[in-house]
């Protein structure tokens, strides 16, 4: 009776199937990272994020376990994925309880209007252009999504995207003075795409909340700007401009601050590719608050050590990041180095000069037939009137090494 039962299933399953494609993945992605500064990259205004000699380095190695299952028939699809994000040692031995990081990362629900048109809705990341503003934070063992409604238009090379998301926990709204994230966003994305220019206006309206309750404890924040790309044989170029106007949490006001920044690379070779930019941030000023990226993949931006907007410098003196680079192909492996010199745009700090001092990032990739192999090596040079103070550590740097696994356990293609 139960081998005929299973034999029933299987064959349902199989019809289902015939008219569908169900993709079962996973990822099993641990990562060790050795801060020398003691971990004191993230920590608050600059300078004080620089490591003094009391702050000593130490290990961590953190994983992110995850399963997605995509299901698409021929008016919708479903995805969701499940994952923890844990740290080696963060649960006890034989211990009964999680670290309580186990989570619906993903579920959401692509509804198909039409022949270039559909509904998007549900837990899902919001990634575009080069994820300066809007970004799905891969980086980050437990990654960024919203939950928002999107709808979507595409049609030869223009796309449109309109979304929104209410944030609200059981009957209240959602208390965002914690963190800068939001009560109630709408955006919109519009991007056409040629054979050598792409082209992007992202526009978006965030509204802040300091409490649960309604009245006068809400804050707007307008951010609006284009992102192009352009790529003409050898070069490629990219530009960011966006602006902020309105308030942030509490009623801070914001007026006119700007993010704008310019890039080029140039490939040489096959094996060889020269870059250079620069990307400036405005800062705190007596009438307004910084620019801030918001929802952006920043650990991609002004170094990989994250001195810089990544739980950090939110309302600080602004950023000048100049920046030169090189990629190469050596013996299999994927090598790249950037160099960086940073700058504040105002001087709110009150130290001599606007220098933040300079980075030097390396990344080295090894691509094998099932799984891949990332580490680099990054080191900050304090600027001389913050390396020379008593007590300041002497090495600023940070070191990595990441594995990476997708499993794919089943792939079923619609015949």
């Amino acid at each position: 009776m139960k081998k005929q039962l299973l034999l029933l299933s299987i064959a349902l399953l199989s019809i289902q199937f015939g008219y569908s494609q169900f993709i079962l993945e996973g990822e099993f992605r641990p990562r060790a990272e050795y801060f020398g500064n003691g971990g004191n990259f993230t920590g608050g205004t600059f300078p004080a994020q620089t490591a003094t000699d009391a702050d000593e380095g130490f290990i961590r190695t953190t994983v992110r376990a995850a399963i997605t299952a995509k299901y698409t028939a021929e008016t919708y699809t479903v995805f969701t994925s499940f994952q923890e994000v844990f740290a080696f040692g963060d649960r006890p031995q034989i211990a009964t309880n999680s670290n309580g990081n186990f989570r619906v990362q993903e579920a959401w629900a692509d509804l198909k209007l039409g022949a270039s048109s559909s509904f998007k809705v549900g837990r899902q990341p919001l990634s575009y252009d080069d994820q300066r503003i809007l970004g799905g934070l891969g980086w980050a063992q437990q990654a960024r999504t919203h939950d928002a409604a999107v709808y979507k238009y595409k049609k030869n090379k223009f796309s449109l995207d309109l979304g929104g998301a209410l944030n609200t926990t059981a009957d209240e709204v959602y208390n965002t003075s914690a963190l800068f994230s939001y009560r109630d966003m709408v955006f919109l994305r519009a991007n056409t795409k040629g054979e050598k220019l792409n082209f992007s206006f992202l526009g978006l309206v965030n509204t802040f909340q300091d409490s649960n309750v309604d009245g006068d404890d809400k804050s707007s924040l307008v951010t609006a700007g284009v992102h192009a790309d352009y790529k003409a044989k050898a070069l490629s170029l990219g530009a960011n401009l966006f602006l902020q106007q309105g308030q942030r949490i509490g009623g801070v006001d914001v007026k006119g601050a700007l993010l704008a920044s310019l890039s080029a690379k140039y490939k040489v070779s096959d094996k060889l590719t020269l870059g250079a930019g620069f990307e400036t941030i405005s800062g705190r000023k007596d009438d307004s608050a910084a620019f801030f990226p918001l929802y952006g993949t920043n650990h991609a931006f002004n170094g990989l050590m994250d001195r810089f907007y990544v739980g950090n410098h939110g309302n600080a003196g602004g950023l000048n990041d100049f920046q030169v680079s090189l990629a190469t192909k050596i013996s299999g492996l994927a090598v790249s180095l950037t160099g960086h010199s940073f700058s504040e745009v105002e001087d709110v700090n009150g130290f001599d000069g606007k220098g933040l001092g300079t980075e030097l990032d390396l990344v080295i990739a090894k691509q094998f037939k099932e799984f891949k192999l990332v580490g680099g090596y990054s080191h900050f040079f304090e600027p001389s009137e913050i390396a020379d103070t008593p007590g300041v550590k002497s090495t600023q740097n940070w070191a990595w090494a990441m594995l990476i696994i997708k499993p794919k356990f089943l792939n079923t293609t619609k015949q």
